[in-house]
């Protein structure tokens, strides 16, 4: 089995036009699926990487309506490339989770990862998905109980989203041999999504054939911070083309 790369982005980062030239270079790059973040003003499991570019979106005006017509840009530039919307709880439910859920299946959306909308207190995230044929993702870390690890598999997601590891995103991550034995073990049951802490080609390479899709998130938000701060909008699409083809190689 080939292991597919997920990027994540952020919405609005740092403006909506270079954020739609960076969700352009990741997939020219080579990523087989985006993962676009919806900016959240209080997140939960963002590093400081992200959470500055969330608070840059927001100041510069990101409204949730943006970040649906930056997705539905993208389906239409890359009608093959799934595109899975993550963000948090509040904006969720503040919108409506039914009418969330139906905004999402309009514009195309795959699947949604909402990290603290978890399995039995969702608030009916997955019955919508479900409706509404949008995959939605549960997150789990490897010390997941395994009675809590049966119950979220019995829902018979498309997905599961593994954080390698507990705590915030952004530091580099040591895969161990017992986590790939997880990974792997997971993985025969459903689609496991593994991300947090991965940063370089030589963990992509680890991983591969453990998981179906590897996320690197933290890393390519700081390549975004950098191009754009030393060359601006065309910068940080010729950088992030660069470093996602150096992750896959």
């Amino acid at each position: 089995m080939k292991t597919s790369l997920m990027t994540h982005m952020i919405a609005g980062y740092p403006d909506f036009e270079t954020s739609l030239d960076t969700a352009r270079a990741l997939v020219a790059g080579g990523a087989a699926l985006l993962e676009i973040q919806f900016p959240f003003s209080d997140p939960s499991a963002d590093g400081p990487a992200i959470q500055a570019a969330c608070t840059q979106a927001l100041s510069a005006g990101f409204k949730v309506a943006d970040g649906w017509g930056l997705v539905e840009i993208v389906r239409k530039e890359f009608p093959s490339v799934p595109v899975f919307v993550m963000s948090y709880a509040s904006i969720v439910v503040t919108k409506g989770v039914e009418a969330f859920v139906t905004r999402a299946k309009a514009a195309g959306v795959a699947g949604l990862i909402i990290p603290d909308l978890a399995p039995g207190a969702d608030e009916g995230l997955y019955a919508a998905g479900k409706k509404h044929a949008v995959a939605v993702v549960p997150v789990i870390v490897p010390s997941v109980p395994s009675d809590r690890l049966e119950s979220i598999l019995a829902l018979a997601p498309e997905w599961v989203y593994t954080a390698i590891r507990a705590g915030i995103t952004g530091s580099h991550t040591t895969l161990t041999d017992e986590l790939k034995v997880f990974l792997a073990s997971l993985n025969a049951r459903t689609k496991v999504m593994a991300g947090f802490g991965i940063d370089s080609v030589g963990q992509v390479r680890d991983l591969a054939g453990t998981v179906h899709t590897i996320v690197v998130g933290s890393a390519l938000v700081r390549e975004v911070s950098s191009a754009w701060k030393n060359g601006g909008q065309r910068a940080v699409r010729s950088r992030l083309e660069v470093v996602v083809r150096e992750l896959l190689s």
